[in-house]
């Protein structure tokens, strides 16, 4: 039986068939999606309808914070007719290009030095002090550097998303690997296994809760290196338009390219935890998992 099940169960009388109590337990699930998602719609709506309300009434200053309809219209214009640099899609398909080509290369990079630091105690006392180091540095003080040495294109703002993403995911992976449970490697060794098999089947598995909790906001860390380095110095992308937008007091164009990042952050993370549970199918269901 579910949590759910188990609670519903507790209120039901001796005697109560397993069928009767399932029931009880979809139809009480089936009521508190409802309701979960009637207070986050509601909660939207309020959060709009004042944010409108307020500048309809000069509470707030449309100047600086514009309102839901003028960005809503600004979103429809820059879908239908395009911005003044070009198509949206355009613009966003270079934002994206930059940060998953930053993303996939950053978290391979963070994850397999992390398994190989975390595995190699020598290698990670050698090494601990750069990687200090290096992590010291605010990275988004680096988009001059890279777009000096690589130029405007897609180069340098892969290298921004890449840093922003390695530290992040390097950090999880070592941590998972050092924490593995020892008894779990012991009884693994007992049975024979060793080097590249151990490592295989016991290390990575165990690390691969602390993995996917850095993929989730590793991608919102490789679009921020990438809209920082368009931000700095681009011909296309998000940033850019974040940019122009600045650049003409265009506070509507501002905060339509920021809702447009949001979006796309929300369906990468929709994304990374389906991918999530396809892959560790293995692991119990966290305790009032919303869907």
């Amino acid at each position: 039986m579910t949590d759910t099940t188990l609670t519903v169960a507790a209120v039901f009388q001796p005697g109560t068939s397993d069928a009767e109590i399932e029931a009880a337990a979809a139809l009480a699930g089936r009521r508190r999606k409802r309701t979960v998602y009637f207070w986050r719609y509601f909660i939207l709506f309020v959060f709009l309808g004042g944010w409108e309300l307020a500048t309809r009434l000069k509470w707030m200053d449309v100047f600086f914070f514009s309102s839901p309809k003028a960005i809503a219209e600004r979103l429809v214009e820059w879908v239908v007719d395009g911005t003044s640099e070009g198509p949206l899609w355009y613009h966003l398909w270079v934002t994206m290009e930059e940060s998953l080509l930053g993303f996939f290369s950053g978290s391979i990079a963070g994850i397999v030095a992390g398994i190989a630091l975390g595995r190699n105690r020598m290698l990670a006392d050698v090494f601990s002090i750069y990687i200090k180091v290096i992590n010291s540095v605010p990275r988004v003080v680096l988009a001059p550097i890279f777009i000096m040495i690589f130029g405007l294109g897609l180069t340098s703002k892969v290298a921004l998303s890449f840093v922003m993403v390695f530290f992040v995911v390097f950090s999880n992976a070592f941590q998972g690997v050092v924490e593995a449970d020892r008894n779990l490697l012991a009884n693994a060794q007992i049975l024979g296994a060793k080097g590249w098999q151990l490592t295989r089947s016991v290390v990575i598995p165990s690390a691969m809760s602390w993995i996917f909790a850095s993929l989730h906001v590793s991608f919102g860390f490789a679009i921020v290196g990438a809209i920082v380095g368009e931000f700095v110095g681009a011909r296309y992308g998000i940033g850019l338009l974040i940019n122009v937008a600045k650049g003409s007091f265009d506070a509507a164009g501002m905060y339509a390219a920021i809702v447009i990042i949001m979006v796309v952050a929300l369906a990468a993370e929709y994304a990374m935890t389906w991918v999530e549970n396809r892959l560790a199918k293995w692991r119990p269901a966290p305790l009032h998992e919303i869907h």
